[in-house]
């Protein structure tokens, strides 16, 4: 059963009547003691023939036929007839849809091919396997492949959960009353979508983290144990993505038999073929066996099962096994005379074989993707399978009922339009009951609510437990840590000097040992959590495993040794920042998704946060997460030693996008403790759909006590620190964050002692927040030009102040700057623009130009533009700071 890809150049050719011998010898065996006998003898024999150095075959795939024979298929429990019927109406909606959308607006897009080719694989889930959130298991979490959601939006229509009008106004959400987002989106549809997954790759990761995250509820006794699915449908062009296929080992180690993907292989990606010179359906086969899944293939419909069964010479299995994806999709284009001659042709028994079938009929056989039976079958197999996950690897044809509008062709993926003879064909193949006069205007079908198949179909839901898709967002009361849980934070170190990473971990050991909310807090780390000071919680929390801790730890005679626990509360999630994220989102989304609530503190190295995994961010804000995201040693000057891929500079600029993201770089403990009070308070509480980025630093240094009335300041995203040190005008006013500010510090003392220039210091824990106020203030008062003109924070704080602003940061010069037209003043930013570099931090942040000198220097030349220093003194600050006016840009460096 070599395909062409497995040809070897000078092979041995087997001799048939020996090859009988072995087969018939196998048969008996079979026969006589049963499959797990002849399992046992062919893994000796294999063991045997790799002592004697032969090279054996690829095992992880098995020929190119179902997985389930023909005769082990159950009983189809549905009327056959009625579901088709249903299925052909929301195809038909579907397709109408897309069509309509583009001529009330050209190229407004949508996608018609991918739920034509996979609408039976959703409908018999939706009639007999997805489960809503009545059913006694709470419900099963489908991730809906994204391009398919005109069919989902369809059924929806049908199920009288969406009005005519939205479907009229799909992908035209800005219309009165409301549309229909292009694809699941919970941030656009919060009562209806609960996963976002066009983004491709990311629904098969989150899919597998949230089901891993659903045992970790139930194996530390925040839910009880259910049979609940994850089920995840990805398409084959898909799989090329990393995060499809990255966690796989991940959810077979877990043993996740809650988990279930639906791989449609309609051979055909966006441009082309998937695989034209291989076979998709084989290489995923090996790559989701070879880890430990579960593999069903679904490949062959019901019209193949009797040429399958008298395929006693293994010609046809071998010749199924050896087309090419490529082929297979030309054999779909060409018709049935051309596959009578280019497949069946090639061997005088298969050509037998089917001499008694038209050319018409050979080209309708069908695939197992559109044989609902073959669907089910695979399905039930899937739901009953213990001891790890399964996917289904499914053939479809791309545009199935298309016709020469696209139907298996390449073009098939951007087919938007239908022309009226190919509406025509699609009411006529799929039996539509609308006039064909009114067929060019391509109506929308919905037969009475009291129709049979309106009825039918409500009726399967209800026996499942509701509706799906459906979000449903529990906001049970939750006691919050109290105000003493980061009093101590409040008071400052005195002169013991602790890092802002370490306060962090500090306030959560502290949140976890909270009996009411502790519980519900998830900590997640990529594999550093020694680095960030977090080892003491090993012993606290454990570790968590789903199988307990099964070996004695190299450690185990420390006090903070490596402790697995099956309630284990930390997620250690390994080298995988997709992973952390993934978990981030499963357990941010609980209260959502399966709950209970709980919050996630994800800690990760800020470099490696929103360059790195920036879309699952985006997918954790377009699903409403809540929880904490923490970038550690962060800033491109604090983490001394690791050099340029280490050193993060940008990570705030990259949260700017997102909208429900509140970052912040907080210089001091105290401020930490604010912000983490308050927005637990704000997600917790207040329900607000929010999650927070924070960046922490490993730099130690005293942490002072908080001064009084700063509290609204620090959430606001500004507060004055330290007023001026002498009576006096103010000349310059000081603007430092994270680990910086220290430097913003000791420039005021510079200024005031070697110039006698007053300074005020602002510590800026949030320039994303600024901004955002003053634009939104700007706006509403560009909106209501005769109301009372409203302040933005920046200007209650600042005033009308006189003087110069210099603003240091350790990220990008970009940051400050962007609310600098708000600033009352003229305004230097220094920040660290361009490559990192391994050095300590006094080196670096001379190398950057964001130390205490650089930020004095700033200061007096704008000072000196202003007429308020002497020019001619600024050569010699340079000579008593040492710094060389020949110095090299570190943003060309």
């Amino acid at each position: 059963m070599n395909s062409k890809l497995d040809e070897l150049p000078n092979a041995p050719v087997i001799d048939d009547l020996e090859a009988r011998d072995w087969v018939e010898s196998l048969e008996e065996a079979m026969h006589r003691r049963g499959p797990h006998w002849v399992r046992e003898l062919l893994r000796e024999l294999q063991m045997r023939a790799q002592r004697e150095g032969v090279v054996l075959p690829v095992t992880s795939r098995t020929p190119y036929v179902n997985s389930l024979r023909a005769s082990d298929q159950p009983f189809y429990p549905g009327d056959r007839d009625m579901e088709r019927r249903i299925k052909s109406i929301i195809r038909w909606n579907a397709m109408a849809m897309v069509v309509r959308a583009n001529r009330v607006e050209n190229g407004i897009g949508g996608h018609i091919s991918t739920f034509a080719s996979s609408a039976t694989l959703y409908e018999v889930g939706f009639n007999h396997f997805f489960r809503g959130r009545e059913h006694p298991s709470g419900g099963d979490n489908i991730y809906f492949q994204g391009h398919a959601s005109p069919g989902i939006y369809s059924r929806a229509f049908l199920e009288g959960r969406l009005p005519v009008e939205r479907l009229e106004a799909f992908r035209q959400e800005l219309s009165p009353g409301g549309g229909l987002s292009s694809y699941p989106h919970p941030w656009l549809m919060p009562d209806f979508w609960e996963y976002p997954t066009v983004s491709m790759g990311l629904g098969p990761i989150m899919a597998i983290y949230n089901a891993r995250f659903m045992r970790y509820q139930e194996n530390r006794g925040l839910r009880a144990p259910s049979d609940a699915k994850v089920w995840c449908y990805v398409g084959d062009g898909e799989t090329d993505e990393p995060e499809t296929r990255g966690a796989i080992a991940l959810a077979a180690r877990e043993k996740l038999d809650n988990l279930i993907f639906v791989i449609n292989c309609n051979l055909q990606r966006l441009d082309g073929p998937v695989r034209g010179n291989g076979k998709i359906v084989q290489e995923l086969e090996a790559v989701f066996r070879g880890v430990g899944w579960n593999v069903l293939k679904v490949l062959w419909g019901s019209d193949w099962d009797d040429l399958l069964e008298r395929d006693n010479s293994g010609n046809l299995v071998r010749r199924l096994s050896e087309v090419l994806d490529g082929e297979y999709q030309k054999y779909r284009v060409e018709g049935g005379g051309y596959m009578r001659e280019h497949f069946w042709g090639q061997h005088p028994e298969l050509l037998r074989n089917v001499a008694h079938l038209s050319d018409d009929e050979l080209w309708h056989m069908s695939l197992g993707g559109h044989d609902p039976r073959k669907v089910y079958a695979a399905y039930k197999a899937a739901t009953e399978h213990r001891g790890g996950p399964t996917v289904i690897l499914v053939k479809t044809v791309k545009g199935y009922g298309l016709g020469e509008a696209g139907e298996g062709k390449n073009v098939t993926h951007q087919q938007k339009k239908l022309n009226q003879e190919e509406l025509l064909h699609f009411r006529e193949r799929f039996e539509i009951p609308i006039p064909e006069e009114q067929v060019a205007e391509a109506p929308f079908y919905r037969p009475a609510a009291d129709s049979p198949e309106v009825e039918y179909l409500l009726e399967r839901r209800r026996a499942l437990g509701g509706f799906v898709p459906q979000r449903r967002t529990m906001h049970p009361r939750v006691e919050i840590p109290g105000p003493g849980t980061f009093a101590e934070f409040h008071e400052g170190t005195g002169d013991r000097e602790v890092s802002t990473t370490m306060a962090t971990v500090r306030m959560l050991a502290k949140m976890l040992h909270d009996e009411e909310f502790g519980p519900r807090i998830v900590p997640i780390v990529p594999d550093e959590a020694r680095t960030f000071g977090m080892e003491a919680l090993f012993r606290q929390c454990g570790i968590y495993s789903s199988v307990g801790q099964l070996y004695d730890p190299v450690d185990s005679q420390s006090l903070l040794y490596y402790r697995e626990a099956k309630d284990g509360q930390i997620l250690e999630e390994g080298i995988t920042e997709a992973g952390g994220m993934s978990s981030f989102i499963a357990a941010g989304t609980a209260h959502a998704a399966h709950g209970p609530a709980t919050l996630p503190f994800y800690l990760f190295y800020s470099m490696f946060g929103f360059q790195r995994i920036g879309d699952l961010i985006w997918a954790a804000a377009d699903s409403r997460t809540k929880g904490f995201l923490v970038g550690a040693t962060a800033g491109r000057t604090t983490l001394a030693g690791e050099g340029l891929q280490h050193q993060d500079g940008q990570s705030h600029l990259l949260a700017f996008p997102v909208p429900n993201l509140c970052a912040y770089d907080p210089a001091f403990a105290f401020e930490i403790a604010v912000i983490i009070e308050d927005g637990i308070r704000r997600m917790f509480q207040e329900n607000e759909d929010i999650f927070y980025y924070l960046t922490v630093g490993n730099e130690n240094y005293r942490q002072p006590q908080m001064p009084e009335g700063s509290r609204r300041g620090i959430l606001d995203g500004i507060y004055l620190l330290y007023g001026a040190l002498k009576d006096g005008p103010v000349d310059v006013h000081l603007l430092g964050s994270g680990s910086i500010l220290n430097e913003s510090i000791r420039a005021q003392e510079i200024l005031a002692e070697k110039f006698e220039i007053n300074a005020e210091v602002y510590s800026v824990t949030s320039y994303k927040a600024l901004r955002e106020d003053a634009v939104s203030t700007e706006r509403w008062n560009r909106f209501n030009a005769l109301e009372p003109r409203r302040e933005s924070i920046l200007e209650r704080t600042l005033g009308e102040s006189d003087g110069v602003f210099v603003a240091a940061t350790d990220y990008m010069c970009a940051l400050p700057d962007s609310i600098a037209r708000y600033v009352p003043g003229p305004m230097v930013t220094l920040g660290t623009d361009g490559f990192g570099r391994s050095d300590d931090r006094r080196d670096l942040r001379d190398f950057f130009e964001v130390d205490a000198r650089y930020i004095v220097l700033a200061a007096l030349d704008a000072l000196a533009a202003r007429g308020q220093f002497d020019r001619a003194r600024l050569p010699e600050v340079l000579r008593e700071f040492e710094i060389s006016p020949d110095k090299e840009d570190p943003l060309r460096a």
